[in-house]
């Protein structure tokens, strides 16, 4: 679905998914969106006309993340089957396939520059990939169970993770290091978030909750509650000033930042929201 955010309102549905929809990203332009299904693809999507532009096949499992590269020209996602996949939106053909992980692949992010995509899996690792050659340039072990999420900074130098583990960690992507650990959560978190300015992320957990942390001195800020059901995915706003929320009660919410409450309830969907992305 497409959301007036300003309304709170629906503008449109987007249809053609056979499975369940468990992520999206959005063109730098925000003009074209990219979505990933249990049904095995992707679909390339005009967010202007509510069309569906090409359906993206050759992932042999559910596709759990997508992400648009910075150029809007490339599409990386992940997979179940067990490997990513970087992808021409243009012609809707594989560039390259990435193996290395032997479990689930629930997530992938990528740095600003366009050059490496970091993958988190079932297997507890996240790993760094290089776009250019396809090839694993380091692997990051540190979760003790599996690794749902990840998010990078806007200056690409660090990462955060998200885990079944009830923490997020903050590791610094040239050492392969970590830096943070972020305990606070009750049960899994399902997602991470980090602010344009850098300085804060938001996770959204099993446990019902988000919450903001300070990333310098790795503290929670605040806790915002008012889900019914578990948080599967969070986005912040280009101005950092609020941000959205998606969860198994069958809402999202639009939350401020500064003031830390909710400001809308979008009500729409019928069943779980897996994924939210702001333009």
């Amino acid at each position: 679905k497409v959301w007036d955010l300003e309304r709170g309102e629906e503008v449109r549905t987007l249809k053609g998914h056979s499975g369940s929809v468990h992520a999206v990203a959005v063109t730098p332009n925000g003009g074209n969106a990219v979505s990933s299904s249990g049904d095995q693809t992707l679909k390339g999507w005009d967010l202007e006309k509510g069309r569906e532009l090409r359906t993206l096949k050759g992932h042999s499992a559910w596709v759990n993340s997508v992400v648009v590269t910075p150029d809007g020209h490339r599409a990386v996602s992940a997979s179940d089957d067990h490997t990513l996949k970087v992808w021409d939106l243009e012609t809707g053909e594989v560039l390259k396939t990435l193996e290395g992980h032997i479990n689930w692949v629930n997530a992938v992010a990528l740095t600003p520059d366009d050059r490496l995509a970091i993958s988190a899996s079932y297997d507890r690792t996240l790993k760094i990939w290089d776009l250019e050659s396809g090839k694993v340039q380091k692997i990051i072990t540190g979760h003790i169970n599996r690794v749902n999420a990840v998010a990078v900074t806007p200056d690409g130098h660090r990462a955060i993770s998200a885990s079944d583990d009830r923490n997020l960690k903050v590791w610094d992507l040239k050492r392969g290091k970590v830096l943070k650990t972020l305990p606070g959560h009750s049960n899994g978190v399902n997602a991470v978030a980090v602010t344009p300015d850098g300085r804060r992320a938001v996770s959204a957990s099993d446990d019902h909750t988000l919450k903001i942390w300070d990333l310098e001195r790795g503290k929670v800020l605040k806790m915002l509650e008012g889900h019914s059901g578990g948080v599967n995915s969070v986005a912040t706003t280009p101005d950092g000033r609020r941000a959205l929320s998606a969860s198994r009660d069958g809402t999202l919410k639009m939350w401020d930042l500064e003031r830390r409450e909710v400001l809308k309830v979008l009500r729409g969907h019928s069943y779980a929201v897996n994924a939210v992305v702001a333009t």
